[in-house]
C-alpha cells in the first residue's frame, strides 16, 4: 500500500501521569481525569488546553446522513492537515481553541494488506512529545481534540508522507497563545532524529473503536 493511501496517525501513546504532565507544561492538573495509555480515535486522551491538563476525546465529530437523510453516528476527524487550517472546519478552532497534545509515541501501520505492523516513532531522546493540536466542545461527545499535521521527514516518507507538528519548548506558548498566523508558522516538519521501532505487533492486534467511529482526514 502506497504512503499516501495509509490512514494518519491513529494510535498512540501517553505513558506518563496528568500530575507529570501538568508539571512539564507548567499547568494545573485536572483532578479524576482519566485517559488510555494507547489512545485511538474516540478514546479518551490528555490535552494541555488553557492552563490546565484535561481529558478530551481524541476527534472532531462529523456528523453525516444516510440516504434517507437521517443522522448517522459520528464519526471522530483526528487529524487537521496544516494547508487545511484556514477552511471552514477547522478554522474557528485554529483561530481560538489551539491545544498541546502529550504524546509518548505515535504509531503507523507499515507492511502489506492484511498483515500489517506497528512501527512507533518519537523524537530520539525526548520521553514526552508537545503535538500541535486543535480542541472544541461539542454536544456529541463534551470537549474533543485532533492532531496537526504536516510533511513527513525522511525517516518517515517511505511509511507515510505526512506526520504530526511536534513544537519545541520554546513555541508552546506561541502555539496557544499566539497569533494565528504565528501559530502557522509553527506547522513545519521537525528536523530532530526519530527513534523508529518497527514491531512486529498486529496494527489490529488491540481491540480498536467500532466501524462507526473509524477516522477521518480533512
Amino acid at each position: 500500500m502506497a504512503a499516501a493511501e495509509r490512514a494518519m496517525c491513529n494510535l498512540y501513546r501517553m505513558t506518563r501521569g496528568v500530575a507529570e504532565i501538568a508539571h512539564l507544561f507548567d499547568v494545573l492538573p485536572d483532578a479524576g481525569a482519566n485517559f488510555a495509555e494507547e489512545v485511538y480515535p474516540g478514546y479518551t486522551g490528555l490535552v494541555v488546553a488553557e492552563g490546565r491538563a484535561r481529558a478530551m476525546t481524541w476527534g472532531f465529530p462529523l456528523v453525516l446522513k444516510g440516504r434517507q437523510g437521517q443522522p448517522l453516528k459520528p464519526k471522530p476527524v483526528t487529524n487537521a492537515r496544516e494547508d487545511k487550517l484556514l477552511t471552514g472546519f477547522w478554522l474557528p478552532s485554529f483561530k481560538t481553541r489551539r491545544c498541546l497534545i502529550p504524546v509518548t509515541a505515535w504509531a503507523e501501520a507499515e507492511g502489506r494488506r492484511g498483515a500489517m505492523t506497528r512501527t512507533w516513532y518519537n523524537v530520539e531522546g525526548l520521553e514526552t512529545m508537545a503535538v500541535a493540536g486543535l480542541w472544541r466542545p461539542t454536544p456529541e461527545w463534551g470537549d474533543a481534540y485532533t492532531m496537526v499535521m504536516t510533511e513527513a521527514c525522511s525517516q518517515m516518507v517511505e511509511v507515510h508522507d505526512r506526520m504530526p507538528v511536534i513544537l519545541a519548548p520554546e513555541h508552546w506558548k506561541v502555539w496557544t497563545d499566539g497569533s494565528a498566523d504565528d501559530a502557522l508558522r509553527l506547522c513545519v516538519t521537525c528536523d530532530l532524529t526519530l527513534q523508529v521501532d518497527r514491531t512486529q505487533e498486529r496494527w489490529a492486534g488491540e481491540p480498536t473503536p467500532p466501524p462507526e467511529r473509524e477516522p477521518r482526514l480533512f
